[in-house]
């Protein structure tokens, strides 16, 4: 078993409004569809536990790039679809915020049931993995959400969240049920996040001695730092900053999204009849279903699909976002029928993406294209929190 990683996060207010729940709940299950059918269901539970892979679908689904709120309303929109397709999918999520986050024993045993897994040994694995990261690492992170993600083969992994009140941040744990070997002797492969100076780490192996003495040790300093290796933390400021994004790639997505039509390209005329900023969002969505890790570094890049609720870095397309739902949906759907020639149309995108970045040169243009979009948001129906873009008014001159 591995403690895969974690990402710090500024806590943000607000909530997910419908219009975008209902969208991030069918995006969500399509996107799940489509890694089932070309990957199978251990890769998509080693891509839940991936922090950077997560917040890269956090934020190609439209909600707010670097914000907490990613963790439990992504989890909450996959919940919502992917359940009712369980027995089909083999995937079950269980738990989630508060109250919801204990009702993951019961869910689990239920699921066990039907499935014929050991599920006391499921809530077991879900205890533990709360019980490490709120009380055996003590680094000032309350844990307030839990998500277990079950295959039905028994694989599964965790996600979950603590909140900071002294640094206003949520820290986000990725858990991974692969190799399991131990819950408190080196679990994890990594922990990361800003470093607030030294934390007290009972999982790590070297303290098997003061494991057996607790009581002892618990009046003392604590004694070893944790590592800090592929750290994620995301920064305070709201909007999307050029240093937020791998320039290279984002131009080379907009590149093909708005310099190339798609009939150049003999493997996407199945696509032939998207316009070139649907196109846009599909390279995006393609990328979280296909890409590799090393494609994820940058999260903040992925909010270029769909934006933010909250108008960062523009307003959410719901024109684009509904023609990228459903030509994922028609993917899946000519899948289960034998036809897979839109599934692979939609893999080439990836793969034409990052053959366009090989010698392509990033500008200076970064803001321009966020105004661009901001622009042109309400031909795309484009929509926030706050309510519906509207189209600019037209000055007319005055005669007197």
């Amino acid at each position: 078993m591995k403690h895969s990683g974690t990402a710090d996060l500024p806590l943000h207010g607000g909530y997910v409004p419908i219009w975008l729940a209902e969208r991030m709940a069918k995006l969500g299950l399509a996107i799940v569809q489509n890694i089932l059918l070309d990957y199978g269901k251990d890769d998509l539970l080693r891509r839940l536990s991936d922090p950077f892979w997560f917040q890269s679908m956090g934020a190609v689904m439209g909600m707010d790039w670097h914000s907490s709120g990613i963790t439990t309303s992504v989890m909450g929109a996959l919940k919502r679809a992917v359940n009712p397709h369980s027995k089909e999918l083999g995937i079950y999520i269980c738990g989630g915020k508060g109250k919801y986050s204990r009702q993951t024993p019961d869910e689990l045993l239920r699921i066990s049931d039907k499935i014929g897994l050991d599920g006391n040994y499921l809530v077991r694995c879900s205890k533990l993995s709360a019980k490490v990261d709120n009380t055996a690492i003590q680094d000032g992170f309350q844990l307030y959400t839990h998500n277990f993600i079950l295959s039905d083969t028994g694989k599964w992994a965790v996600i979950q969240q603590g909140m900071s009140d002294a640094s206003s941040t949520a820290r986000r744990y990725h858990w991974h049920s692969d190799s399991l070997t131990s819950f408190v002797d080196d679990p994890h492969t990594s922990i990361y996040g800003k470093n607030t100076g030294l934390i007290l780490n009972m999982a790590d192996k070297q303290a098997d001695s003061s494991r057996k003495g607790i009581m002892q040790i618990a009046s003392e300093k604590p004694e070893y730092m944790l590592k800090e290796i592929n750290k994620l933390v995301l920064p305070s400021h709201h909007d999307v900053k050029a240093k937020d994004v791998d320039l290279k790639r984002l131009g080379a997505v907009l590149w093909l999204a708005h310099e190339k039509n798609p009939a150049d390209f003999e493997d996407l005329l199945l696509l032939q009849g998207l316009g070139p900023r649907t196109l846009q969002s599909l390279v995006l969505v393609s990328e979280v279903i296909h890409g590799t890790p090393s494609r994820f570094k940058d999260p903040a890049r992925f909010s270029f699909a769909h934006g933010g609720k909250d108008g960062h870095p523009f307003p959410v397309p719901t024109k684009v976002y509904d023609e990228t739902i459903a030509t994922l949906q028609n993917a899946v759907y000519k899948a289960k029928l034998g036809q897979s020639e839109t599934t692979e149309a939609i893999k080439r995108l990836t793969r034409v993406a990052q053959d366009a970045e090989k010698g392509f040169s990033p500008n200076a243009n970064f803001d321009k294209v966020i105004e661009e979009e901001r622009k042109n948001s309400y031909k795309y129906g484009g929509r926030t929190v706050t309510g519906w873009v509207k189209p600019p008014v037209e000055k007319q001159l005055k005669l007197f």
